[in-house]
Parts: structure tokens; C-alpha cells; sequence
């Protein structure tokens, strides 16, 4: 991308300024959610049991590569969930030397709760905005995610 088509420098110095901000206070609060399982689930868990609630039972490197990372960070991020029973690993049904993760009863229960209670936040934080303006953030929050996702997979050239 050639520097002088960018955009307004003003403006994307806004952009980067509000993103970074953004994560600062992502992590700050976790975005954990209201109530009792407020900060009660790690980033990494929560994406991991998401990702095996709406997909099902994978193995460790179709899980790592759904999320764009590697196997390896997917077997450290996977091994406390399965400690605390909230992810089992099973025998593949056709190969039963292949394991196969899969989101448990109570993982699944503490799924919903945490979705629950993080829902009840984002609800908080946009109580003051129209259904139009929640469904325009989260449409650009999600094509602003894919765009990272691209060029972290190197999708995307670098400029």
C-alpha cells in the first residue's frame, strides 16, 4: 500500500490511538463480564471452549489452525481445561490413536455462564446505543478482526 493513499493521517492516528487503548483496557478488565463469573475465565479458554462449542469435537492441530495458532500454544492452553474437567480428551472414532477434544457437560455449563455474564456486560456498555449502532460495531469490530487474522496468517501484504 502506498503511503500517500492511506487516508486522512489525522484520522488513522485516532484509529491506532482508540485501538490501543481499547486493548489496554480489554486486558485491564478482561472484559470478563458482571457478577459472579466476572474475570472468572481466561482469554484463551474462553476462545478455546467457544471454538469447540460451535464447531465439536477436533483434534489439536484442526483446533490450532481454526484459531490461527499453533498446536503446541493449543496443547499448553488445552491442558488446564482438561485438568479441570471442562474439556475431555477422547479416542478418534475411525483412528483410536488420533485424540480428539471435546467440550465436557460442565465445560459447557461454565460456558454459558460466562457468555451469559459477558453478555450482560457488553449489554452495560451499550445501553445507550441503538440496535442499528450495536450491529454497525459489531460489524466493523468483525471485519477489523478478519483483517488482523489475514495478515497475521499472512494473508495481507505488509506495507
Amino acid at each position: 500500500m502506498d503511503m500517500t493513499t492511506v487516508g486522512d493521517p489525522g484520522l488513522l492516528d485516532s484509529l491506532q490511538h482508540e485501538v490501543a487503548v481499547f486493548a489496554r483496557r480489554a486486558e485491564q478488565t478482561r472484559l470478563g463480564g458482571v457478577g459472579q463469573a466476572r474475570n472468572s475465565m481466561d482469554r484463551a479458554a474462553y476462545l478455546l471452549l467457544n471454538r469447540l462449542d460451535k464447531e465439536g469435537p477436533m483434534g489439536v492441530k484442526a483446533l490450532a489452525s481454526g484459531m490461527g495458532i499453533d498446536s503446541s500454544t493449543v496443547t499448553r492452553q488445552v491442558a488446564p481445561l482438561v485438568d479441570t474437567g471442562l474439556v475431555k480428551r477422547t479416542s478418534h472414532p475411525e483412528d483410536g490413536r488420533a485424540v480428539v477434544l471435546q467440550l465436557s457437560p460442565r465445560g459447557a455449563a461454565r460456558l454459558a455462564e460466562v457468555r451469559s455474564s459477558r453478555r450482560l456486560l457488553m449489554a452495560e456498555l451499550t445501553e445507550d446505543w441503538s440496535p442499528e449502532e450495536r450491529e454497525q460495531f459489531c460489524a466493523l469490530l468483525t471485519r477489523f478482526n478478519l483483517g488482523l487474522s489475514a495478515r497475521t496468517q499472512g494473508k495481507l501484504p505488509e506495507s
